[in-house]
This record gives C-alpha cells, sequence and structure tokens, in this order.
C-alpha cells in the first residue's frame, strides 16, 4: 500500500491547491486537511477495497431487487436465522417458537444476536434482511482488509494487493455474503484472529499489551460463537497465548486455559440449554453419531472428493473456482511455507495454515455439499493467501534471472484474480435466481400458510425457515434442526420416522403437525400425508431441495395398524417393532452393517385386504437381537418380512436361538409375508438371543412377535 499512499498524498497536495486557488469552502478545505492527516493517510488507501466491495454490493443486491421486486434471502436456513433473532427480541431465545422446546437449529449463536436488535426496532419481515446483507459486506470489506494484512508481511505488498483483490473477487465470499447469513462474518473472525495471533507472535514482549491479549481473548470466544468450526481459531490463540506469554506462572496459563474455554463456548451454551454438546444441526449432519456411515472411510472419501473435485474446479465448485486449479492452490499452501521461512514469521505462516487445512473439518459431516458449500467457503481465506505467496514465490524465481522480472509477482496475483473475476456474473446470476427460487417456493407456502390455514395449525416440514418466519404458525420439523429430539429419527430414515410418530400418536399426540408442507420425495412417509391442498412448482432454482413442495392435511388413521399380526396368536409374550429406535435399543437390535437409506416405510394390504402401515429395514441379510420369553417352554416366532431374491435360487432363512440353529425356512419372494418359526423349549431363556441368516437374497423386515402357541 506505500505506492497508493504516496499518490493518495500527491493528490492531497493537488488538491488542497487547488482549493486554496478557488477560494474553496471551508468545509471543502477540512476535507482535504483531513485527508492529508495521519487518521486520512490510514483510511484513504482502503477506499479503492471500499469502493469495489460496495459496487459489487450493489450489482448483485440489485439483481435480487430487480427479480423479485424486494429483499430475498438465497437460502431457506437464512429465514432460520431471521425467526431466532425473532425469538430473542421477543424473549424466548433458543426457541423457535414462543412455548417450544429449546432448538438450535441455526448453527450460529452468535449472528441471530446480532440480528435480533433490528427486529426489535421494526425491521420485520423482508426488511431483516437488510441488516443482514449490509453486516455481511462490510464483513466481505473486512475480510479482503484481512487477507491485505495477513500476507503484507509474509509477501510482500504487492502480494497483499493481490490476496485483497482475490477475496473481494471469489464468488464463494460474494455468494455468501448475499446469503443473509453468517458465512462472511464468520469468515472474517477466522481470519482476523489468525492475523491477530500472528501479531501478537511478532511484538517485542514488552508492547503485547494487556488490551490485546483482551482482545484476542475475544476473538477466541467469538469466533466459535458466529460457527461451532471456529473452536480451531480459538485453539489458536491458545498456542499463541502460551507459546508468546508476557509472564510465566498462573496468570499466563490462566489466559491460555481461557482461549481454550472459548473453543468450548458453544458446545457449553448448548449443553446448558438443551443438555446435550452439540447444536441440532450437528447432530444431524455429523458423521459422529451416525450409525450409516463409517466415520474415517466417510470422512477420506469426503477429503479426497474436495481436493479432487472441489478445489479443482468442477461440478459443485465450477460456479466458483476455475477447473485444473487445485494443483494451484495446493502449490499456494507449499508457498506460504516457503514464505514463513523467507520472512522469518513462521508462525503466521502456520495461522495461514491452520486457517486453510481447517476447510477439511466439514470432511466429518455426512456431506459438505449443500447450499453451495457454504461450510467451506469460511476457510478459503487461507488458500488465498496462499496464491499470494505462490505470486511472490514465482516472482522471486524471476528475479533470480533478472531482478525486473520481480514485477511478475503482481502480475501473477493479477491473473489469479482475474480467474476469480470470469465467474462472477455465474454467481450474481446464481444469486439472483437462488432467492427467486426460495421466493417462489418455500416464501410462498409460508404466506399462504399465513392465510389459508386455521390459526392453531401445526406444520410439519423439511425446510423450516421461510414457512416458520413468514407463516406464524408453530412448525414441526421433521428433520430435526429446530425441534427438538427430532433429529435421529430423520438420520435413521423413513421406517423409524413413521414409527416414531405411531408412538407420538399414543403418547403425546399434540405434538403432532395437523398440516405437512414438504417435498413428499423427501419425507419418504406418504401414510401420513392426507389430502393435498396447495403447491409450489419451481423448476428453474437448483438451490431447492426438489422442484415441488406440497401442502397437505396431516393424516394417522392408519398409524398403528401394523403393531398386530394378521396371523393368529396365542399370548403375546415380546415384540420386536423393527425400525422404531425405541423398541429397537430394548431388545438390543443390532444393526449389522445397515447404510443410509436401507429404510421403508410401507402402506399395503394384508391378506384379508386390511390396510396396514408399517416401518421395517431393507437388505437385511443378518439379524440379531434378544427377546424375553418364558425360559424353558417353546415360544413361536412370527416375522413380517419382504424376501428379494438375488437370483434364480431360492431365499432361505436359517434362525439360531442363544447360538443353536433352531429352524431353517424358504421365504418365497414378492409382497410382505407373515412367516413362523419355533423355538423349542430347550433353547429358550429368560432373554433368548435371536440370529437370523438369510441366503439367496435379503428380507425387508418389519416386525417380530414370540408368543406362546409354538403349534
Amino acid at each position: 500500500m506505500g505506492y497508493v499512499k504516496r499518490m493518495l498524498d500527491r493528490v492531497a497536495g493537488r488538491a488542497a491547491d487547488l482549493a486554496r486557488r478557488a477560494g474553496a469552502s471551508e468545509r471543502a478545505r477540512a476535507v482535504v486537511v483531513w485527508a492529508r492527516s495521519a487518521r486520512g493517510r490510514a483510511v484513504l488507501p482502503w477506499v479503492p477495497l471500499a469502493l469495489a466491495v460496495g459496487l459489487l454490493a450493489r450489482v448483485t443486491l440489485g439483481a435480487v431487487l430487480a427479480r423479485l421486486g424486494h429483499p430475498g434471502g438465497t437460502l431457506d436456513d437464512t429465514y432460520i436465522h431471521l425467526q431466532y433473532a425473532r425469538a430473542i427480541a421477543e424473549g424466548h431465545p433458543l426457541r423457535f417458537h414462543a412455548g417450544e422446546a429449546v432448538s438450535s437449529g441455526s448453527t450460529s449463536l452468535l449472528w441471530p444476536l446480532v440480528l435480533a436488535p433490528f427486529w426489535a426496532v421494526g425491521l420485520r419481515g423482508e426488511l431483516l434482511l437488510w441488516p443482514a446483507w449490509i453486516l455481511s459486506f462490510v464483513a466481505l470489506f473486512g475480510l479482503a482488509r484481512e487477507a491485505f494484512l495477513l500476507t503484507d508481511r509474509l509477501a510482500g505488498r504487492y502480494a497483499a494487493i493481490g490476496a485483497a483483490a482475490m477475496t473481494a473477487a471469489f464468488g464463494g465470499f460474494l455468494w455468501g455474503a448475499a446469503s443473509g447469513m453468517e458465512i462472511v462474518p464468520f469468515a472474517w473472525l477466522v481470519a482476523t484472529t489468525a492475523r491477530r495471533a500472528a501479531e501478537w507472535s511478532e511484538l517485542a514482549p514488552e508492547a503485547r499489551s494487556p488490551r490485546l491479549r483482551r482482545a484476542l481473548l475475544a476473538l477466541a470466544f467469538a469466533a466459535p460463537l458466529m460457527r461451532p468450526e471456529g473452536s480451531l481459531s480459538a485453539a489458536l490463540v491458545a498456542v499463541a497465548l502460551a507459546a508468546f506469554a508476557t509472564s510465566q506462572g498462573h496468570r499466563s496459563r490462566a489466559w491460555t486455559l481461557a482461549a481454550l474455554a472459548g473453543a468450548l463456548a458453544p458446545q457449553l451454551v448448548f449443553f446448558v440449554a438443551t443438555g446435550r454438546a452439540f447444536s441440532d444441526t450437528t447432530q444431524v449432519k455429523l458423521l459422529v453419531g451416525n450409525p450409516y456411515f463409517p466415520l474415517w472411510d466417510t470422512a477420506h472419501a469426503n477429503a479426497r472428493l474436495l481436493v479432487s473435485t472441489l478445489l479443482d474446479g468442477q461440478v459443485w465448485s465450477a460456479e466458483f473456482l476455475p477447473k485444473g486449479g487445485a494443483p494451484v492452490l495446493l502449490a499456494g499452501l507449499a508457498a506460504v511455507t516457503l514464505r514463513g521461512h523467507a520472512s522469518g514469521r513462521l508462525f503466521r505462516a502456520a495461522a495461514v495454515l491452520v486457517v486453510a487445512m481447517s476447510i477439511f473439518v466439514p470432511c466429518f459431516y455426512v456431506t459438505f455439499l449443500w447450499n453451495r458449500l457454504r461450510y467451506l467457503w469460511p476457510f478459503f481465506t487461507g488458500w488465498i493467501v496462499g496464491l499470494a505467496c505462490l505470486a511472490r514465490v514465482v516472482g522471486d524465481v524471476g528475479a533470480l534471472v533478472d531482478r525486473r522480472f520481480r514485477m511478475i509477482t503482481p502480475v501473477v496475483a493479477g491473473l489469479f484474480a482475474g480467474a476469480l473475476v470470469t465467474k462472477l456474473d455465474w454467481v450474481i446470476d446464481d444469486v439472483a435466481g437462488s432467492a427467486s427460487g426460495i421466493d417462489r417456493q418455500q416464501v410462498a407456502l409460508g404466506r399462504w400458510a399465513a392465510t389459508a390455514l386455521p390459526p392453531d395449525a401445526r406444520i410439519g416440514v423439511n425446510d423450516t425457515g421461510a414457512i416458520a418466519y413468514f407463516g406464524g404458525h408453530k412448525t414441526f420439523d421433521v428433520v430435526g434442526l429446530t425441534t427438538a429430539s427430532e433429529g435421529r429419527y430423520w438420520v435413521a430414515g423413513a421406517g423409524s420416522r413413521l414409527e416414531h410418530y405411531e408412538r407420538l400418536r399414543r403418547d403425546a399426540p399434540q405434538r403432532l403437525p395437523t398440516h405437512f408442507i414438504v417435498y413428499p420425495e423427501w419425507m419418504g412417509c406418504e401414510a401420513v400425508l392426507g389430502a393435498p391442498l396447495h403447491e409450489a412448482r419451481v423448476t428453474d432454482a437448483t438451490i431447492l431441495g426438489g422442484q415441488t413442495m406440497r401442502a397437505y392435511e396431516a393424516r394417522y388413521d392408519t398409524l398403528g395398524t401394523g403393531e398386530l399380526p394378521w396371523t393368529k396368536t396365542g399370548r403375546v409374550l415380546d415384540t420386536v417393532d423393527v425400525a422404531d429406535l425405541e423398541s429397537e435399543r430394548e431388545h438390543g437390535y443390532q444393526l449389522l452393517g445397515a447404510r443410509d437409506g436401507e429404510q421403508a416405510a410401507t402402506e399395503a394390504l394384508s391378506p384379508e385386504g386390511a390396510r396396514v402401515v408399517d416401518g421395517g429395514r431393507t437388505k437385511r441379510t443378518r439379524e440379531r437381537f434378544f427377546v424375553s420369553v418364558a425360559e424353558g417352554r417353546a415360544a413361536r416366532g412370527i416375522m413380517r418380512v419382504e424376501a428379494t431374491a438375488a437370483g434364480a435360487g431360492d431365499v432361505t432363512v436359517a434362525v439360531r436361538a442363544n447360538g443353536r440353529e433352531v429352524a431353517t425356512f424358504r421365504a418365497e419372494p414378492g409382497p410382505w409375508a407373515e412367516l413362523t418359526f419355533v423355538v423349542p423349549a430347550d433353547a429358550t431363556r429368560a432373554r433368548t438371543d435371536i440370529e437370523l441368516v438369510v441366503n439367496g437374497g435379503w428380507l425387508t423386515v418389519y416386525h417380530y412377535w414370540f408368543d406362546d402357541a409354538p403349534g
């Protein structure tokens, strides 16, 4: 920025001369004096960057307003934040609706809190998007400035200017700012924390003042509260405070521990509020605790996808990154290390690498392909600094041939920024198209619900933001982001949701929705969808979960029809309701390699023509659980299954009780049927372990009953 400052000084001096000659007003003279002051000299170099970000904001938001005629979010999740902001302003924080259980579906604790005062002063409905937009684009300016400051001491002024330009030109940040979500403010906090920690390490010990330490500690709390992944930033602060302490002993350790406490701040809030250490959103999306995805195998596959496809500008990231760019980005990380060593600022280089490598944290989600990759982009600043450092390394190599080739650095940085600029037209068009799609589907259905449904309606949703925000009715989030305890049933699958709704109908019917507004194919439980009432069909917006979202009356008349077998029974001793998570837990039912999507919520006829609804698990080649029967007395097992043959042969089922084979029989492929087997008296215990082994195909298993009528 030195060249820019000198140029601005000359411009200010020339302006002052012209003002004197022209007899300018006192106000004009005051402006010129300010421009030549220390404060003016500090502010003016950033004016071009501010103007560039302001122009991007005007063009992007102008495209949204031109398409919609009013403000609109690019994601349904935007309105989740706005709804939680309203909840804070109305005095029931962390409750999506007044009187409902505490939930934490916004992921960010801090962003709704920042927006809540604007609701309180009267910015309601779509107007609340304006402060979200303004703050996001201010954060984009701040983020570009942080990229400059992080790079300057690593790679020099020209590379730093390139880093700021690349940040402003990156479509992922522009899309995030236009979404009105926490994406860019969080990215700014991550970058600011890294830069401040690096500067702390570079100060002389006597310059590490308590004020600077308190600022670091505030960032250590703010970043995780903006989004839990910010815990890595808090850990970086803790390392900086520990490694570059101003004193030894308890006081120094206390500051380090305080920074580590910041890393755990969101978990503490969630635990105090809900009794769980993670947000509802995290529980739904994390691999940890998901029984259907092998943790390390899935995380490894996600990491490979991130490097080989997304960072390479292919498929989902083609909108934001040039194709074939992954090797260049990876070379940038190597360049950060080289520049850290060459500049003697190894901690600064390490801080940049921490930011960059944090992009792999979302690999521990089931998938990070949601919402235009919004979980990845907050950490992309580290990769941009890497590109700037790479430009400097290329310039240094050129200078070995001829000192004039050092000017290759700004040229290469400019080429990188230009490659990102070429994507902006696509990004801006997508922002407007996404906002239009959300407005024509979720927002439109929310507005319809506000006028068409009775005041006491409770709406089941699988996109919960706009329908709750504009609908004015309590919602039941089938995904579990904003309705406490529903997440594990969503993760389990359609059969488990059906069984869960059966239990709610019996034990807590007031919790069930009176209506649903859902993507029917996502819902996967047609048995609870009654008469269709209204729909919103949008075919030209890829941000949506489906083309058609439809409103239904809720229907529960068939729930429970699968609880009893159609086979005549004696006295039922025990029942295992497969896919019913509570029943499975009570009977030690083992998943044995079950995968996501291997569930069924079936509505079909019994042999007598009665309509039966039951949830079950598909593609089962083994079953293992225990039941309670009378020890030393024979028991009969009845199982409701559908058999599917793998080839031309028969499907056979072998049954073991307490390790002993007690029955083998053939399962006829076709519609569901009830098959029976006998557990002889000498194989029964008070707790009898049952195992089934299927050969020649697999079973979809819905129910087991055990009675005392072995004949």
